[in-house]
């Protein structure tokens, strides 16, 4: 079981992110842009995701991603932090969400962050 400590650590991590509470919860920036909430009392996170994308995990996996009613329209979906147990899995998720955000020159000065071909 991940937690918000986990989701944390990986966020803060990764190049130009900073943590700002905003809508009385966490959220994480990269060079001002966020793509990381932890809301529901940081028992689940928000990240970026390309709708497609999204509709295929909420359908493959509905015990983990969901779409927040208010999200329906954004290029959001939420992870139940508790159903994810691969801390690989874990980074993959956050990291692909900051490079979603992320400016072209820090995918460019990062290449080991890019995504996997």
């Amino acid at each position: 079981m991940s937690t918000s400590d986990d989701v944390r650590a990986l966020a803060l991590a990764l190049p130009e992110t900073t943590e700002k509470v905003a809508w009385s919860m966490p959220t994480f920036r990269v060079a001002g842009k966020m793509y990381l909430t932890l809301p529901d009392d940081e028992t689940s996170m928000a990240v970026r995701c390309p709708k497609l994308e999204r509709d295929e995990l909420t359908l493959a996996e509905p015990e983990k991603f969901w779409v927040a009613d208010h999200e329906a329209s954004s290029a959001w979906v939420r992870v139940r932090l508790a159903a994810v147990d691969d801390p690989d899995e874990l980074r993959a998720i956050v990291v692909d969400s900051w490079r979603q955000a992320a400016p072209p020159r820090l995918l460019d000065t990062h290449p080991e962050l890019a995504a996997p071909a």
